[in-house]
């Protein structure tokens, strides 16, 4: 019974998906949409993103395992900061595999590989980026990840071009947001931090990607899961 609520579920929140999809196709097709990227949150705050309640808030783990990593993937942690996912996503692809820690600012990259050398963790490549450009192999990587992020991306479209340039073929995309519907909501987060379905399907969906799943186990945030549009294979 278990097992048939949980399709029940995830079909139930693939069809929601599906017509905000329709829906944000629609309106783009009349006009263009416009947000404001959220200012980039400062190295100086690298400390948040360590913080011990993020277990709780956050169930990080519980994210990596609906991702099923495997032994010797290439992934990557864009925007990864301090390294909070990349550090523990190197755990899971093990020696033969490579976590791209992506960051624009130097001295989070300083930090995660401060991090990485004081846990003993050896196959984390530190990636300083640019604002358009994650700087990633081409056609490469299996798995990334995006943790309340993109949201900050000051030029998304040519981000998600580069990002859609480096999956690898049947790579896939897992993508955090706060949620910023009024049901379930994330009232705790600035309103420039926060996403609606309908806000990413709007600029993800025109950039190649598609909607492979959508996840609300977690308490505060969307689970998107995306993968390359057949069409831009």
């Amino acid at each position: 019974m278990k097992a048939r609520a949980r399709r029940f579920i995830r079909l139930f929140a693939l069809s929601l998906a599906a017509a905000w999809l329709l829906h944000a196709t629609a309106t783009a097709q009349k006009e263009k949409r416009t947000r404001t990227p959220a200012p980039i949150m400062s190295y100086h705050g690298a400390q948040w993103l360590e913080r011990p309640s993020r277990l709780e808030e956050e169930q990080p783990y519980e994210v990596l395992k609906y991702m099923d990593l495997k032994p010797g993937m290439k992934v990557a942690d864009i925007g990864c900061g301090s390294g909070y996912y990349a550090r523990k996503m190197a755990k899971q692809v093990g020696p033969g595999g490579v976590v791209y820690g992506v960051d624009i600012q130097r001295e989070m990259i300083d930090l995660l590989v401060q991090l990485c050398e004081s846990e003993g963790i050896t196959n984390v490549r530190p990636v300083l980026s640019e604002e358009k450009d994650p700087k990633l192999p081409r056609g490469e990587i299996d798995w990334m990840i995006l943790a309340d992020v993109y949201h900050e991306f000051q030029y998304p479209e040519e981000m998600l071009a580069k990002m859609l340039e480096a999956l690898a073929p049947g790579g896939k995309v897992a993508l955090l947001e706060y949620r910023a519907e009024a049901f379930r909501t994330a009232s705790h987060i600035k309103p420039e931090h926060r996403m609606t379905v309908l806000d990413v399907l709007s600029e993800w969906h025109p950039a190649g990607f598609e909607l492979y799943d959508l996840q609300e186990f977690l308490p505060h945030q969307h689970l998107f899961i995306f993968h390359k549009r057949p069409d831009r294979d």
